[in-house]
């Protein structure tokens, strides 16, 4: 069987130098406290996420904003909370639980974008930052799940 991983950019690699550097990140992140390219991206997305919520406070939406609150800042805590993994099986169970909140983060971007409801807000820079977790999640889930 052939190990393959994706890219930032979406492209399917098999070539050993990127998997090694799937598979350093995936050992980088069962680090404690160490800085990282997933914890920085995630928490820096939430943030955006945070900034989202209140535009979308201001127009007078309050329920759609708000389940996009939680799924958008859950990506991040579980990310943290996987890189205190007491084991493997634990790490990808939080790595996968935020690769799902990613993509359910995605579904609610595309939902508030496409209703037409917001003036002034542009979702298409927050989409390109969710897709580009979602594609590193599911490299970090799949590769740790490969050296299980």
């Amino acid at each position: 069987m052939q190990t393959i991983a994706l890219s930032e950019e979406g492209k399917i690699h098999t070539s050993p130098v990127f998997l090694l550097g799937i598979k350093n990140l995936v050992n980088e992140l069962m680090n404690l406290g160490k800085s990282n390219l997933i914890k920085d991206k995630s928490y820096h997305f939430a943030l955006k996420i945070i900034s989202l919520y209140r535009q979308m406070q201001e127009q007078k939406e309050y329920v759609l904003s708000k389940q996009l609150l939680r799924s958008g800042t859950s990506i991040g805590a579980n990310v943290a909370e996987a890189t205190a993994a007491q084991s493997r099986k634990d790490f990808i169970a939080k790595m996968s639980i935020s690769s799902k909140e990613a993509r359910e983060t995605h579904y609610w971007l595309r939902l508030l974008r496409d209703s037409g409801l917001f003036k002034g807000i542009n979702f298409a820079s927050v989409l390109s930052k969710c897709e580009e977790l979602i594609r590193i999640l599911t490299s970090i889930v799949k590769t740790a799940q490969e050296n299980d």
